[in-house]
C-alpha cells in the first residue's frame, strides 16, 4: 500500500476512534448527570411555585401533580403550559397558573399566578423575563416588593377600570421611566383572574385518587 495512503487511513481511523470514544463519554456523562439535573430543576420549580401560596396551605407535591393547560389568549399562551392544583387533606385550596405577558418591553414575561379557591390572588412571581437590567428588576420578588401589590386582589378588587397602572388611570404603582413592564404584568394578572373565573370548577376539581390518598394518610398517619 502506498505509504501516504496508509498514513491517511491510520489518521482517519484514529480520529474516528477518538470521536467514538468521545461521544460515548459524553453520552455516559449525560446519562449519569441528567437525573440530578432534572431533580434540581424540579426542586427549584417547587420552591418558586410555593412562593405564590400561603405557607401550610397545601400538602401535595405540586410539580408531580401538574396538569396541562391548553393554549388560551387569556393566559397569553400560544402553546400548552401547566397549572398546579394545591390541595390540603384532599381538598382544593388554590391553583397556580402559568401565564405569559406577551407585551413586555423586551418580549415575553413568564408568570406564576397563585389564586385561592375564593378567587383572591395568593401570590405572583416572575419565572422568566428579558426586560432591561435595572428597569426590569423591580418585577422580581428577590429585588423589589412591587410584585406583592397583587396579593389579596381579585377580579372585582379593584374593579375592571382599576386594573391598570396609575399612569393609565388605574390603581397600580409603577416605576418612573418604566411603564411598559408593569403595564404588561398588571394586564396579564387581570386576564388570568378572568380565566380562573371562567374555568374555576375544572381547575379546582380534585381527582378521586388524590382524595383517596388523603383519606389513607388520615387513617394511617
Amino acid at each position: 500500500m502506498n505509504p501516504a495512503l496508509r498514513e491517511t487511513l491510520v489518521t482517519a481511523v484514529t480520529l474516528l476512534a477518538f470521536a467514538v470514544v468521545g461521544s460515548a463519554l459524553l453520552a455516559a456523562t449525560y446519562a449519569l448527570t441528567r437525573p440530578q439535573i432534572l431533580a434540581s430543576e424540579a426542586a427549584e420549580r417547587r420552591a418558586r411555585i410555593a412562593e405564590t401560596l400561603p405557607a401550610g396551605s397545601f400538602d401535595n407535591d405540586l410539580v408531580r401533580t401538574a396538569r396541562v393547560l391548553a393554549p388560551d389568549p387569556l393566559l397569553g399562551l400560544d402553546r400548552p403550559a401547566h397549572y398546579y392544583l394545591a390541595t390540603r387533606q384532599g381538598q382544593a385550596t388554590a391553583v397556580v397558573l402559568e401565564a405569559v405577558a406577551p407585551d413586555g418591553y423586551s418580549g415575553d414575561i413568564r408568570l406564576l399566578i397563585g389564586i385561592g379557591r375564593d378567587g383572591r390572588i395568593t401570590g405572583v412571581r416572575v419565572s422568566a423575563h428579558k426586560e432591561t437590567p435595572g428597569l426590569g428588576d423591580y418585577i422580581e420578588a428577590a429585588k423589589s416588593r412591587w410584585i406583592h401589590v397583587f396579593d389579596g386582589r381579585s377580579l372585582t378588587d379593584p374593579p375592571a377600570s382599576g386594573w391598570k397602572v396609575r399612569k393609565d388611570g388605574g390603581q397600580f404603582d409603577y416605576m418612573t421611566g418604566a411603564t411598559v413592564t408593569p403595564r404588561a404584568v398588571v394586564a396579564a394578572v387581570h386576564r388570568a383572574l378572568q380565566y380562573f373565573e371562567q374555568h374555576k370548577d375544572r381547575l379546582l376539581a380534585v381527582p378521586s385518587h388524590v382524595q383517596e390518598q388523603s383519606h389513607d394518610r388520615a387513617r394511617n398517619p
